[in-house]
């Protein structure tokens, strides 16, 4: 007996709805027993504020076997090596965090990073970014691709893309309709529940249509029809960690050269994004409206773009937080109707391909299972969490003093997860090991810390049984062979231009 759902809709198009639809469709390529609809409205707009993405998205994309030449002329897109931060620890100060490892090989007794500790100790000046391969190619210019000999200096490498979210969810829409999902252009109007088992029914749609389904996948937003609406599923707020609640966002012509990173400048009341495309660049400011007011957070936006403005600005509001389930009766959330956070660390789009890709693991059968629900929602808390306090982690180690919102987020209480994590890297320079649910790893979490000025009061003390003379010559080599290295490699216009052209 075929035991898979026969039917399942997708409610609300946008990057959360066609990046579901593609990986279901391609994922469920083989039944010919379960049928996939999507329905949107183009009288509803998405919100397609999430153009950075974080390296992940790479096997996303492999895993739906798209060209990527294809995708980089389709979406527009750029590559990514790192997040610039300007200002977060303190006026004038910035910091790269890079993808990838800092150093060359991961030949080292210890850490890379507790050698740059003792060396550090001993008068060495240098700054953590100078060992990182993305961090330099960020700052010069250039880029290249991971290479897939661990042998090789590039296996320390890693990148991501910025790319429209729009286009991407055209591309994504033309992939998905060639493998057989269905999309219905309609408004919901309301959502049909069963009165003995509460589960979603069937969606009614404008011109009195009613779509039936099995299971069904809520990617309607901030307006959370399914999930919040119609389930009454309860929302958990951590606008007291978290307190920006509104965006500004706006796009502005290109500039050259394009860059490879992110840029996130930190203003008085939050902190402004920088994304580059082909086409032009992606612009937003995140602030809270407790401390700023719109019209002031609108003037400061476009008084710090690089380029002329193309559009008006559009204002978003949100309540970062998340879901108490995600997966509820037999309906997921997958994108903001999951729950927010503030893309700081370009984690939006992460988190609705951590949301499909766990679905996938833990697919539903047709009558449903409580178990399967469980252990979803378990898994995407986890990885919430993890984001919500590394996000917090750059508001709270700051110096800054100049505004209120700095005085507050310095100040506040934070996650004991979070404070437990901070006096252990404090301690030696240790982080715990990652669980598997944990998209920021030991790399993520050194490059932030450091960054941000949290300097151990020591190092591993098994960086003792090591000659530092000789650690400070092989470090010393290190930085000019990653500089030498960096300025062999094409610059991020002539890379894309190959990547595009097939080779």
């Amino acid at each position: 007996m075929n035991i898979l759902p026969r039917n399942i809709v997708i409610a609300g198009g946008g990057t959360a709805g066609w990046m579901t639809a593609a990986a279901l469709a391609r994922w469920l390529s083989r039944s010919k027993a379960c049928k996939i609809r999507l329905v949107e409205s183009p009288e509803i707009r998405t919100v397609g504020v999430g153009e950075a993405t974080i390296p992940p998205i790479r096997a996303f994309n492999q895993f739906l076997g798209l060209d990527e030449g294809e995708f980089l002329r389709e979406t527009q897109a750029t590559y990514k090596l790192s997040i610039q931060f300007r200002d977060w620890l303190r006026l004038g100060h910035s910091y790269y965090h890079p993808f990838g490892i800092h150093g060359l090989s991961s030949d080292f007794f210890v850490h890379l990073h507790q050698y740059w500790l003792k060396l550090r100790q001993d008068g060495d000046p240098t700054p953590l970014d100078a060992y990182s391969l993305c961090a330099v190619a960020s700052e010069l210019n250039r880029c290249a691709d991971t290479a897939p000999d661990p042998k090789s200096v590039f296996a320390s490498w890693s990148s991501a893309y910025h790319f429209d979210a729009a286009l991407y969810a055209q591309y994504l829409r033309r992939y998905a309709e060639q493998l057989g999902v269905e999309r219905i252009e309609a408004k919901v109007e309301d959502v049909c529940l069963n009165g003995e088992t509460g589960n979603i029914e069937a969606l009614a749609l404008d011109g009195g249509r009613r779509l039936e389904a099995d299971f069904f996948i809520d990617c309607t937003g901030f307006r959370a029809l399914l999930i919040g609406q119609a389930l009454q599923t309860p929302y958990e707020e951590w606008t007291h960690w978290l307190p920006c609640d509104r965006a500004w966002t706006v796009h502005s012509a290109k500039a050259e050269p394009i860059t490879p990173y992110t840029r996130a400048t930190a203003q008085k009341a939050g902190w402004q994004w920088r994304i580059p495309l082909q086409h032009r660049i992606g612009n937003g400011y995140v602030y809270s409206s407790k401390y700023t007011s719109d019209d002031e957070a609108k003037a400061t936006l476009l008084a710090n773009l690089d380029t002329k403005a193309l559009v008006e600005p559009w204002q978003l509001r949100f309540t970062t937080g998340r879901r108490i389930k995600f997966w509820n009766k037999n309906c997921v959330a997958v994108g903001l109707s999951s729950g927010f956070l503030e893309p700081l660390e370009s984690t939006s789009i992460h988190l609705i391909q951590s949301s499909i890709l766990t679905l996938l693991v833990n697919f539903p059968s047709r009558d449903g299972d409580e178990a399967d629900a469980a252990q979803y929602n378990r898994n995407i808390a986890r990885d919430f969490e993890n984001i919500r306090d590394f996000v917090i982690l750059h508001y709270h180690a700051t110096e800054r003093t100049d505004s209120p919102f700095w005085d507050y987020v310095r100040t506040m209480t934070i996650p004991d997860t979070l404070r437990e994590r901070i006096e252990l890297f404090k301690s030696h320079g240790r982080v715990p090991p990652p669980s598997p649910y944990e998209v920021f790893k030991f790399a993520e979490w050194i490059a932030v810390m450091v960054g941000q000025n949290i300097i151990p009061r020591s190092y591993d003390p098994m960086v003792d049984m090591d000659d530092m003379g000789e650690m400070g010559r092989r470090f010393a080599a290190m930085r000019a062979e990653i500089r030498r290295i960096v300025e062999t490699l094409p610059t991020h216009e002539d890379f894309i231009a190959r990547r595009i052209g097939g080779r």
